[in-house]
């Protein structure tokens, strides 16, 4: 994303804000948006591909991006980062440990299972933001909860056909799901902060946060921070630069002229567009049963979107 401003009724997002409203963008927005898309679902897919260690990838991501940040907010935004106040800049370092804890469990389960299965499993965020806004006390539509649980039948569905084809694609699973509910913890939180605070002020400590969450886990479980090919470093800083920071800029800039929840279902596009990349390039053809399955996830994550006018569940164009 710049991991994309939130982009629920709960965000600053401009027009879209708080509207439900499906009509097309301008054509310049919807060309941006296409190249966003294509940018992200590139992401899991050049992960898989990468060698070099994942959390060391998860670390690298986060620190470049956090890098990067830092010198626009260096040069342009210097007074609204000083001007924070203790709870935001609370909530943000919160929200960065949710949002290493993402990257520290995605993209590790690329390693263990399918990225189609991964893509699709981690598309559940917004389920995952509903249930952390009903123990907040939010009231959830009928028709969120009508795509809760179809969502959730799909998941029970992908992950009975992972057990079947190889059981190390359950642990991959379990990894993906996790990064599905931390990132949902991230922009939840993180949604407090944007109420007042720009893209780029809050993302700086936030990614370098997030970083620093996934550096011990380094050292526990032993990965290598340097040492890599060459290639593996164009690779990390492809990704930094293509999905993290250009992508979730684009849908940054559609959403000032249009509504969060075209941009949140537009972006759904991503697990097919990864799955499709994977299946080309890496030679990952996962068993057509997981289709249906994924079918079931993304029914339910649109219901869940559509069903979301009255700032009750925030929302994340992608955590990935």
């Amino acid at each position: 994303m710049v991991l994309a401003s939130p982009v629920g009724t709960t965000a600053n997002t401009g027009s879209g804000r708080g509207s439900v409203n499906l009509g097309l963008p301008p054509k310049g927005d919807l060309v941006a948006l296409a190249v966003a898309v294509v940018f992200i679902a590139l992401s899991a897919p050049v992960i898989a591909a990468t060698a070099a260690p994942v959390l060391a990838i998860a670390f690298w991501r986060c620190l470049i991006g956090s890098g990067l940040t830092g010198l626009w907010v260096a040069f342009k935004e210097r007074d609204s980062l000083r001007r924070l106040t203790r709870r935001e800049w609370r909530l943000t370092l919160i929200s960065g440990f949710f949002l290493g804890l993402h990257f520290a469990t995605w993209i590790p389960s690329l390693v263990f299972t399918s990225v189609a299965a991964s893509t699709a499993l981690v598309a559940t965020q917004p389920i995952w933001a509903a249930f952390i806004a009903r123990a907040q006390g939010a009231r959830i539509s009928r028709g969120s909860w009508v795509g809760i649980w179809i969502a959730l039948s799909g998941v029970l569905v992908l992950t009975g056909i992972d057990v079947r084809t190889d059981t190390r694609h359950l642990i991959g699973d379990a990894l993906a799901l996790a990064g599905a509910i931390s990132a949902a913890a991230y922009v939840s939180v993180g949604a407090e902060v944007r109420k007042s605070v720009s893209t780029a002020t809050m993302t700086f400590p936030l990614y370098g946060f997030a970083a620093l969450t996934i550096l011990p886990l380094m050292f526990i479980f032993q990965q290598d921070l340097i040492g890599f090919e060459f290639e593996a470093w164009l690779m990390i800083l492809g990704i930094t630069l293509g999905a993290q920071l250009l992508g979730h800029t684009l849908m940054n800039k559609v959403l000032a002229n249009s509504s969060a929840t075209f941009v949140s279902l537009a972006i759904l596009f991503e697990m097919p567009g990864a799955a499709l990349v994977a299946a080309i390039w890496l030679g990952q053809a996962p068993p057509v049963a997981i289709y249906p399955a994924a079918a079931l996830i993304i029914t339910g994550v649109v219901f869940v979107i559509k069903s979301n006018p009255k700032k009750e569940i925030p929302m994340e164009t992608s955590p990935i």
